[in-house]
C-alpha cells in the first residue's frame, strides 16, 4: 500500500481499498502524487482478496472509496465484477467513489455509464486543473478542456455525481485571467454536483518546480492567487453546487453553495483584497505540499 495513500477529504469516513497503484498517465508538471509509485493495477482474483479481507473487519460499511490513481481507467467488465462483489460483501452499501478522468469517463458508453452507477458507483472526482486549453497543455495533463467538459456532461447523464478540482495559479503569472474565465466557462458547461480549488504549490522532484526555480513559471503573489479566485468565482453560473476553497494551500478559506452564496463569497474576496494584508510580492507562507 502507498504511504501516504491519497484520497479525496470527502471521503475521509470511507473505506479506502487500494485496488491499484499509482497513476496510470502520471506525466502531469505539477503533480508529485504518485512519482515514485509505479503503475500497478490488481488482477481480480487480487482485488477479490482485499475486498474480503476489509469486509470481515466492517462489514456494515456504506461508504468505499476505491484508490488509487484513475480506477475508471480499468475496462467496464472489470468495474462491473468489482461493484458487484462490493455489493455482494457490503450489505448496506450505499456509494462507492473513485477518481476519473476525463479520457476514462469517455471510454466508457452511456448504456455502461448508467450500468455501473445501478452497481452503487456514485462520485466521480475529476481532476480538471483548468479549463485553459494552453495552460493544460504546458502542465502535460494529456487532457483537453473539451474533452473533460464532454465526460462530465455524459456521466451526469448517467446519473453519476461529479466533484471537480481546478487548481489556482497552474497558469502562472502569465494566463492567470485566461486560466480563470476559461476554467469558470468550462466548470458552467459541466455544472458538477461539488466543485473545489487548490492553489498549485511547485513540489521538488516536479517539472513545474524546475520551472519556477530557472524563472521560466512565474507563481502568483498571495494577492495575485486571490485575485484569480475572485475571476473565476464571479463568473461562476451553478445551480445546486458545493462549492470549496478551504485547502490549507488556499489563501482564502472559503465554503458554500451555488448560486445561493456566490455574492457573500466574491464580497468577502473583495474585503480581502482591500484591507492591504495580502502579500503583494511574494505567494505567501505556503504549505508542504497539496
Amino acid at each position: 500500500m502507498n504511504d501516504p495513500l491519497y484520497r479525496p477529504p470527502a471521503e475521509a469516513g470511507s473505506v479506502i481499498l487500494q485496488i491499484d497503484q499509482g497513476c496510470p498517465y502520471n506525466r502531469c508538471t505539477f503533480c508529485r502524487m504518485y512519482r515514485d509509485v509505479p503503475y500497478r493495477k490488481l488482477d481480480l482474483a487480487a482485488v477479490a482478496a482485499i475486498v474480503e479481507a476489509e469486509a470481515r473487519c466492517d462489514p456494515r460499511a456504506k461508504r468505499i472509496f476505491l484508490a488509487d490513481g484513475d480506477v475508471m481507467r480499468r475496462p467496464f467488465a472489470e468495474l462491473e465484477a468489482i461493484l458487484s462483489l462490493l455489493g455482494s460483501r457490503y450489505p448496506r452499501l450505499a456509494r462507492v467513489g473513485l477518481y476519473a478522468n476525463g479520457s476514462s469517463i469517455l471510454s466508457k458508453s452511456d448504456a455502461e455509464l448508467r450500468a455501473l452507477r445501478k452497481l452503487k458507483l456514485h462520485t466521480l472526482y475529476m481532476g480538471m486543473e483548468s479549463g485553459d486549453e494552453e495552460v493544460l497543455e504546458d502542465c502535460h495533463k494529456g487532457e483537453t478542456a473539451a474533452d473533460m467538459v464532454t465526460a462530465a456532461q455524459r456521466a451526469a447523464g448517467g446519473g453519476l455525481r461529479m466533484s471537480v478540482m481546478i487548481l489556482l495559479g497552474l497558469g502562472g503569472a502569465r494566463r492567470s485571467t485566461q486560466h480563470a474565465e476559461n476554467s469558470a466557462a468550462a466548470i458552467n458547461a459541466m455544472q458538477p454536483r461539488l466543485l473545489s480549488t487548490l492553489r498549485v504549490i511547485p513540489l521538488p522532484g516536479t517539472e513545474l518546480y524546475e520551472d519556477a526555480s530557472a524563472g521560466r513559471f512565474q507563481q502568483l503573489t498571495e494577492y495575485e492567487a486571490v485575485r484569480e479566485l475572485r475571476v473565476l468565482l464571479s463568473q461562476l453560473e451553478l445551480d445546486g453546487t458545493v462549492f470549496r476553497s478551504n485547502h490549507t494551500s488556499n489563501v482564502a478559506p472559503l465554503e458554500g453553495r451555488l448560486p445561493k452564496d456566490k455574492a457573500r463569497m466574491v464580497r468577502a474576496l473583495d474585503r480581502l483584497m482591500q484591507d492591504g494584508t495580502l502579500d503583494r510580492r511574494t505567494p505567501g507562507r505556503m504549505p508542504f505540499s497539496l
